[in-house]
């Protein structure tokens, strides 16, 4: 599928997400309700919106200490807050090239090390937040008889502490195994077709050197850490605006919530993820007891403070690097 299907299957998602998530709600109501909210609460919680994005750049540079010299921290968190601002104003996930892209700007660090060591950014991200998302899950605050999708609540946490270990395992085979997997890729996909094979074998050498840092306990452990760190400042920022909009929901809702919206958006959607985050809020919180309104009121209100702050960082680190969206098209080492 083409990037411009892709961003159109994505507008149509997200408009019917969008119409879903508020049919039935006052728009009159959620500007109330916004309007009473506690700012004090508000701003702290678009603080660590924002703040998490200098953890991530931080968590970047120990990803990238096995195959980079060590890049100063201040080139990681302008080319970080860049790929959130293009992500937030462009289609098709655009933000994730953008970053790699912006950081070459400023580091000696070659195009696709610098696009690998973000797969690997990604992956922790899917490990911690299942993990969180399973000690949720097993909050007495929920009772055990709550479903979601018509399954317990416990089998959901089984099943992400599951997937966390296949992930793992699956990792660490890449790192310690990567000549014995490259050659089952290689009988697999030269049934295929050559072109296939060619690709998919540099696309996988590519992204077994961006796994490099998980040969070093310490560096796995240190990478870890700063990926629990921004995702429990993360869910701190959820539970503070829940505060906000009078939501009683306890923080492990939070921690549940994130990682809810974060499997939503897997699908195509709007730039900024319109129309997926307020509605996987508005499921995701059902399961507390939150209504449809309070809920939408949330994620509206939520959204758009988080949303602002670092779209404009970004911005300003877009114009003073010089980078170009068509730079992201034309630019042979970003095509490759």
């Amino acid at each position: 599928m083409r990037p411009g299907w892709r961003a159109a299957l994505g507008g149509v998602l997200s408009i019917a997400l969008i119409y879903w998530t508020l049919h039935g709600i006052s728009p009159t109501e959620v500007a109330r309700q916004l309007s009473q909210a506690d700012p004090l609460l508000f701003a702290a919680a678009t603080f660590c919106a924002t703040a998490i994005f200098g953890l991530r750049a931080r968590r970047w540079q120990t990803i990238l200490e096995p195959v980079a010299e060590k890049i100063p921290l201040g080139p990681l968190w302008r080319a970080t807050a860049v790929g959130m601002m293009v992500n937030n104003v462009v289609p098709a996930r655009a933000g994730e090239i953008a970053r790699a892209y912006a950081l070459t700007k400023e580091a000696p660090v070659p195009f696709p090390t610098s696009l690998a060591s973000l797969a690997v950014d990604r992956l922790f991200d899917a490990i911690v937040l299942l993990l969180l998302a399973a000690s949720a899950l097993l909050d007495p605050a929920l009772s055990s008889a709550d479903t979601l999708a018509g399954r317990p609540l416990s089998s959901f946490a089984a099943g992400s502490v599951t997937v966390v270990l296949i992930l793992l395992l699956g990792l660490y085979a890449l790192v310690f195994f990567p000549k014995q997997l490259l050659r089952l890729f290689e009988l697999f996909a030269r049934r295929v077709s050559p072109s296939v094979e060619e690709r998919g074998r540099s696309v996988l050498e590519t992204f077994i050197r961006g796994l490099s840092v998980l040969r070093s306990p310490g560096r796995f452990a240190a990478v870890l850490g700063w990926t629990l760190a921004h995702w429990l400042l993360n869910a701190l920022g959820f539970w503070l605006a829940f505060k906000a909009v009078g939501i009683s929901a306890p923080f492990s809702a939070a921690l549940f919530l994130q990682a809810f919206i974060a499997l939503g958006t897997a699908v195509p959607a709007l730039p900024g993820f319109f129309g997926v985050f307020e509605y996987m809020s508005v499921q995701g919180l059902a399961v507390y007891g939150v209504s449809q309104q309070q809920a939408a009121t949330w994620a509206i209100g939520y959204h758009l403070f988080s949303f602002i702050p670092i779209t404009l960082i970004g911005a300003y680190y877009f114009a003073r690097l010089g980078v170009r969206l068509r730079d992201l098209q034309s630019s042979p080492e970003v095509a490759r």
